[in-house]
């Protein structure tokens, strides 16, 4: 493979690493996330009617 060819694997792959590391570490240190999660079984729809 010619060095263009390293040059643009090694920058696509160390890019998307990045970019994946990143989110992985939004994600976990987002403070307060616990209250924002939310299951089908926890949302009421508008129309529903609520006995």
């Amino acid at each position: 493979m010619s060095a263009g060819g390293w040059i643009t694997m090694l920058l696509a792959v160390g890019g998307m690493t990045w970019l994946l590391g990143w989110c992985v570490l939004k994600v976990l240190s987002t403070p307060g996330s616990a209250e924002h999660l939310h299951s089908p079984a926890d949302i009421t729809p508008p129309d529903a009617e609520v006995e």
